[in-house]
């Protein structure tokens, strides 16, 4: 076999070709690192829903966050709601209220439970909450924030972590069973 400069196939390859297919190797390989990866992003949740309301009260925060927090008072606001204007069902959970972080609550008759995460007196009130219908070890985080606003009270209110299909049944529950109830008792010499 003869060999001469321009039969690349029995040739021995110049160190230029040498570099070339290694980057080309490299380069290769890297993109089925990325590719890799990619397949691997189906794992990650890239959106969820979120309840975000901001409220405003005609009571002081203080009052506000013991109605919240209190359950004597919770209770009473609990009665006011759509979903219990029936009362009570039989064997129904008291509404309870722990007043320490870490404490757990049951309200609307066991229907939401959980602990608290969080208590700043008259300012925020962070929970892990969770429906009675969801699965076990299912818990989403609800975050209450109070500020002053003249003699009243502005809340910003945060819902997360929560299963996507529960969003608009959730969003008019918040309305429906806290807000509107929450204002009627606040109204109230209560």
């Amino acid at each position: 076999m003869t060999h001469d400069g321009n039969n690349l196939l029995f040739s021995s390859p110049t160190r230029r070709q040498m570099l070339r297919t290694g980057a080309m190797a490299v380069g290769l390989l890297a993109t089925r690192s990325l590719d890799t990866f990619a397949a691997s992003d189906d794992e990650i949740t890239h959106s969820s829903a979120a309840i975000h309301h901001r409220l405003t009260f005609a009571a002081s925060p203080h009052r506000v966050y013991a109605a919240l927090t209190d359950a004597a008072q919770f209770h009473k606001v609990t009665m006011l709601s759509e979903v219990m204007r029936g009362g009570l069902p039989a064997g129904a959970a008291p509404t309870a209220i722990s007043p320490a972080a870490g404490g757990r609550f049951t309200l609307f008759g066991g229907v939401i439970t959980g602990r608290h995460i969080e208590l700043v007196p008259d300012t925020r009130l962070v929970q892990a909450w969770r429906a009675s219908d969801w699965k076990p070890g299912v818990f989403s985080l609800v975050r209450f924030e109070l500020a002053s606003l003249g003699s009243g009270t502005t809340m910003k209110f945060e819902h997360t972590g929560f299963p996507d299909a529960d969003a608009t049944h959730l969003n008019a529950g918040w309305k429906a069973n806290y807000w509107e109830p929450l204002a009627k008792f606040l109204s109230r010499d209560g």
